[in-house]
């Protein structure tokens, strides 16, 4: 149908599809979203491992067979963090294409960025204060500057949750000395960042999707028609510092967390901290909506 539109994110840790569907009178309503914790680093992000390989393509199977019930034609699938790195990315995507006739298209950072801004705006009303934007993926995080007049500052860094937890996170729990190490390495990295953030002054975080879902489920007292969420950082903290020295086997008897984030949520959150200490942030936003919502949203104008 020419009035159907799907997006599928073929990020490091989660495949997504999400089909949506344009009324007459322009206004549109989800059809279909779907995602399947696919984990293409689990072993190593400089190579696709052969396990992860057939859990992706067994994802973009079922993608492919659910765009045909719902006879999509206009379709679009964009590859990030760990499709762009491993070495057999563009393998990946050949054989994709020769199963499903589904070309993925693997985007740079900025790009991710620029897509995320356009997803967030979608659910969040933007005004003349900055705000910084992050978005924690698997092999990359994202982090956007920007106003209601648009992005001031972009830049994707090679910090995702599974590349620090196959890095850094080797004792169940975390040991102090683990974290530690981490916030070395985010200090080094992210120098960059902390030169945006010194002539573009913050105090409002918006994380995109992701962890921030599991921080609204657990966080939010909202019930109102809007899409995001506010979490003041005092209760953000206290929560970490609840998580953080938590075991798997702890975790995953948390009924809200689910289990397929178990292990990698203690690494987020320790970015997270890290980010909200080093930028001084007030309030943290949750947004549903991220790089695949951003994508709709410029297929459906076009």
């Amino acid at each position: 149908m020419d009035n159907r539109y799907g997006v599928i994110d073929l990020g490091t840790n989660t495949f997504h599809l999400l089909i949506v569907e344009k009324s007459p009178n322009g206004n549109t309503h989800e059809v279909f979203r779907k995602r399947v914790f696919v984990k293409l680093a689990s072993a190593g992000i400089q190579t696709i491992g052969p396990a992860p390989f057939q859990r992706g393509l067994d994802a973009m199977v079922h993608f492919h067979q659910v765009l045909e019930k719902y006879q999509v034609k206009n379709i679009r699938a964009i590859g990030t963090a760990a499709l762009r790195t491993a070495s057999n990315g563009n393998e990946f995507v050949q054989l994709i294409a020769q199963k499903t006739g589904i070309g993925i298209q693997l985007i740079d950072g900025t790009e991710e960025a620029r897509l995320i801004f356009q997803g967030v705006k979608e659910a969040y009303p933007l005004k003349e204060d900055k705000i910084l934007i992050m978005d924690i993926g698997g092999g990359s995080v994202e982090f956007i500057i920007a106003n209601q007049s648009g992005i001031k500052w972009s830049q994707s860094f090679p910090i995702g949750v599974a590349v620090l937890f196959k890095s850094f996170h080797k004792n169940d729990p975390i040991s102090s000395t683990e974290i530690q190490e981490i916030n070395r390495e985010l200090t080094q990295i992210l120098c960059p960042l902390f030169d945006a953030l010194k002539q573009h002054a913050v105090d409002k975080l918006i994380g995109a999707s992701g962890t921030f879902d599991v921080l609204e489920l657990f966080l939010s007292k909202e019930n109102n028609a809007s899409l995001y969420a506010t979490i003041p950082v005092a209760s953000y903290t206290d929560f970490s510092k609840k998580i953080i020295f938590t075991t798997v086997a702890d975790r995953l008897k948390l009924q809200r967390l689910p289990d397929s984030r178990a292990d990698l949520i203690v690494v987020a959150l320790v970015l997270i901290d890290f980010i909200v200490k080093a930028a001084n942030i007030h309030t943290i936003i949750t947004s549903p909506y991220a790089m695949k919502e951003g994508v709709l949203a410029e297929m459906i104008k076009v």
